[in-house]
């Protein structure tokens, strides 16, 4: 399926997208405005912190306005808009994969942080004055270890590791029962594979063969980190899609039907309405009408 969205490195938010740079931290009051279309995908993962301020935040048509002393979290592959912001005081930390696992062979690593790749619950974390202290703590060791004219890689790459374990020590305490790291881990695998095969309409024994555990399994772990099972997960990625494409190209309803392997448009329009309420067509004037008048 062609993109539909410009996918932009860390080197195009620092204005040097020829720039391979794997790790950044900027400060809104000492940055440019990056020269990005205003609805993107990131390649990499981003954490901006708020001191003072407010801004609003839309990644896949949920609006988040985030408020001092809090944190805001971008996975690779969101479709985010930076839609609005007052005077801020604060910055942003990006960060590749590659340099996440830096010396590290096992992926699982990052999938362990609940709040990466995180799509089913809000990606703004408030935080008291004093917790977020202790963050902009770490925050301080690691700018002045990237300004160093010798910093260094590694010593990042762990104040780093340091920064994301406190803020999934912080996530933990506010959660009643957090989930446990093998199903989260798993359900991350899962979600890989459907940005992979959402366009096929594949069902969840299909997903459950490819993770080499039985169906009912996965509809537990699914269950357990999204309140979901795998065909509703299943079923709303590629509802998200079909949102997208509603919004963002002028295909119609009988075309997106196709491309996401639909059997026809009528029963597309069926399992649309279902999952958000409206029709195709309701949602694509009303999108048009927000995005395409800009």
């Amino acid at each position: 399926m062609k993109e539909v969205f410009p996918f932009y490195s860390i080197g195009h938010f620092i204005n040097q997208p020829s720039n391979r740079t794997e790790f950044e931290i900027t400060y809104f009051d000492e940055m440019e405005e990056p020269d990005v279309d205003d609805i993107h995908k990131h390649t990499f993962y981003e954490i901006l912190w708020t001191e003072e301020g407010l801004s609003k935040q839309t990644i896949d048509y949920k609006e988040y306005e985030v408020s001092p002393n809090s944190l805001f979290f971008i996975s690779p592959g969101q479709v985010h808009q930076f839609e609005e912001w007052k005077p801020l005081k604060g910055g942003t930390i990006l960060f590749t994969e590659d340099f996440f696992l830096l010396n590290y062979n096992n992926k699982d690593r990052l999938f362990e942080l609940s709040f990466l790749d995180n799509f089913y619950t809000n990606p703004c974390i408030q935080l008291s004055e004093k917790d977020f202290a202790e963050i902009r703590h770490i925050i301080n060791l690691i700018t002045t270890e990237h300004r160093r004219t010798d910093s260094s890689s590694t010593i990042i790459q762990s104040m780093l590791h340091i920064l994301l374990a406190q803020v999934q020590r912080l996530v933990d305490t506010e959660t009643a029962q957090p989930v446990s790291k093998k199903y989260l881990i798993l359900f991350k695998h899962f979600k890989i594979l459907l940005d992979q095969y959402f366009a096929d309409n594949k069902t969840a024994s299909f997903f459950a063969g490819e993770l080499h555990v039985t169906p009912h399994h996965l509809n537990v772990i699914t269950k357990e980190v999204t309140g979901k099972t795998a065909s509703e997960v299943i079923r709303a990625r590629s509802i998200l899609e079909a949102k997208r494409l509603l919004t963002f190209t002028d295909k119609t309803v009988s075309e997106i039907a196709f491309e996401l392997s639909y059997t026809d448009s009528s029963y597309f329009a069926k399992a649309f309405k279902a999952e958000t309420g409206i029709t195709p067509m309701i949602f694509k004037n009303k999108m048009s009408e927000k995005y395409r008048t800009r």
